[in-house]
């Protein structure tokens, strides 16, 4: 594809992009909706939404194996809930995972493409990716690369997420727009569509590393990307907030705005994600109405 044709993607969208526009929607639907979201119900709901992550330096074949274990040991000490979403590790550990994990409705994620910063070559992304996925990874999270985005190199940024998605071999990619260095509602938009026709399966909003983390002002950008995306081509894409989204008014805020903008059907952990490694133990605790450290 031309330049223009991605050019003509991105101005055919009709996604407000003010700023200010966007803060005051976001004020408005959390005023109006917040309260009314916050049960223990949806609770539950938000818990069995998170991408369980480890993403330290640290990280060891034992402590991603203890870290898998805890999902294992969930099920038996909380029955009458339903378990994380899946666990989410850098891609040389999809093996260990796999190995440990014993939980069925668990999905297997890693981080790849040169993650946090997208910068190595191209031949090395797509070669951890296909790893990861020979490994035993079902979900793929990459990140957009920022330096083309921000060269206004749109055919490179999509070239490289539409090879990412063909070495997941049929797996879901999910697309990091790294909403805190992008800034503006204007930028994010343009990063969501790119994203959007070049086949993620979800949009996510951060690494949590260099840059400031998720907000809800990007989570409506990219949401009002995902409906007019799926109005125009009929296929649903998630969306996945992550980078600081540790205690439970964090998640049901971005609970409120999506399922405001997406509707009910985009309320299930097949299109919905929260990425965190301190959001499991403060949302169980919320359930339970006791302090819990079961993560």
């Amino acid at each position: 594809m031309s330049d223009n044709k991605y050019l003509d993607a991105i101005g055919a969208s009709k996604v407000i992009e003010d700023d200010a526009q966007v803060a005051a929607a976001v004020e408005k639907i959390l005023a109006d909706h917040f309260e009314e979201n916050n049960t223990t119900d949806v609770h539950k709901f938000l818990f069995n939404t998170i991408d369980l992550t480890t993403l330290k330096a640290t990280d060891s074949p034992v402590s991603v194996a203890k870290f898998t274990e805890a999902v294992n040991t969930f099920e038996e000490q909380y029955p009458e809930l339903k378990n994380v979403a899946a666990i989410c590790v850098y891609p040389n550990f999809a093996q260990v995972v796999r190995a440990v994990l014993e939980v069925s409705d668990v999905e297997i994620a890693c981080v790849s493409g040169g993650f946090p910063s997208s910068q190595t070559f191209d031949e090395v992304k797509i070669a951890e990716t296909s790893l990861a996925i020979d490994g035993g990874a079902d979900e793929i999270d990459i990140v957009l690369n920022l330096g083309n985005f921000l060269d206004g190199d749109y055919e490179g940024v999509c070239d490289e997420i539409a090879e990412q998605k063909d070495a997941t071999r049929g797996g879901k990619l999910k697309v990091i727009l790294e909403t805190g260095a992008l800034k503006t509602a204007a930028n994010i938009k343009k990063a969501s569509v790119l994203s959007l026709y070049s086949g993620a399966d979800f949009l996510k909003t951060s690494t949590g590393k260099e840059f400031p983390g998720a907000s809800l002002e990007a989570a409506y950008v990219m949401a009002q990307c995902i409906k007019e995306y799926y109005e125009k081509t009929g296929r649903k894409v998630g969306f996945k907030a992550s980078g600081g989204v540790a205690t439970t008014e964090d998640a049901v805020k971005y609970y409120t705005v999506i399922k405001a903008v997406l509707g009910e059907e985009w309320m299930t952990n097949e299109l919905f994600r929260l990425g965190a490694s301190r959001l499991a133990n403060n949302l169980l605790s919320s359930i339970l109405g006791k302090e819990v450290k079961h993560f």
